[in-house]
């Protein structure tokens, strides 16, 4: 391999892959969206389909940053001491079962985080908070779910604004106070775990974004869908642009470390 290649000279970033049965047989699958976004960012990506909790530090060794991605599942219930409410609605226990305990060992090394949809729950969670598991049925939150039947580029399109908090990582990265999000989400924070720092809001008061306020490196939780046509979407590439310029500085920081 040609080390001055600028391929080899990317970032990697971690993106974890989620379960799902196709007929008789079972996949690991990353929803393309999430791998053209982590190229966006200046980044290359490696998907992970799983991991025993004694080699998630072996797989960080390997990577400069983490995308945790958005699914169609839910994180369990049980994660947070809550009984499943409506069976109907896809879990995916085997992928909680290592993206939990993945994410304070990212924070603990300053790598760098961004968080989407299902992977901010799951952040959320693994540091002790709770889930709404029908946002819709908690008083005076809206329905925050896509319209049923409708094609991806409905489903996906602007639903609700968010007013960013001041002082914050996304007030930083982003140079608006106010701008529209899509919003295909059931699920949604109820208690924040301690140690988050709100970063945006919908209009019903929900929070739309938080961070880890205390955490040594870039670390940014959006309940909406950035990557989605993020190429054209200008405040969509301010945030990967500033995850991959983390990833790209966590990447010299550790390389300069190496004998």
């Amino acid at each position: 391999m040609n080390p001055t290649n600028p391929e080899l000279r990317k970032p990697w970033v971690l993106v974890p892959a989620c379960n799902r049965q196709l007929g008789d047989h079972l996949f690991h699958i990353a929803g393309k969206k999430y791998v053209d976004a982590v190229r966006l960012a200046g980044a290359l990506p490696m998907i992970i389909p799983g991991a025993q909790p004694e080699d998630i530090d072996a797989l960080l060794d390997r990577v400069d940053g983490v995308l945790l991605t958005g699914s169609p599942s839910n994180v369990h219930p049980s994660r947070f001491n809550e009984p499943v409410q409506n069976p109907a609605l896809p879990l995916d226990p085997d992928r909680d079962a290592w993206t939990l305990p993945l994410i304070s060992r990212v924070l603990a090394r300053g790598m760098p985080l961004l968080a989407i949809c299902r992977g901010t729950q799951e952040v959320n969670v693994a540091l002790g908070g709770s889930l709404h598991q029908a946002v819709q049925d908690v008083g005076p939150y809206a329905d925050h779910r896509a319209p049923d039947g409708q094609p991806a580029a409905v489903q996906y399109g602007p639903a609700h604004p968010v007013e960013v908090v001041p002082g914050g990582v996304l007030a930083q990265v982003v140079d608006r106070r106010r701008f529209d999000v899509n919003s295909v989400h059931g699920q949604g924070v109820n208690q924040l775990a301690a140690g988050l720092r709100v970063e945006a809001r919908a209009p019903d008061g929900l929070i739309e974004a938080f961070s880890v306020a205390e955490a040594k490196g870039f670390n940014l939780c959006v309940q909406w869908h950035p990557e989605w046509q993020a190429a054209s979407n200008p405040t969509s590439m301010q945030m990967l642009q500033a995850f991959g310029a983390a990833c790209r500085a966590y990447r010299d920081r550790r390389r300069a470390t190496v004998p």
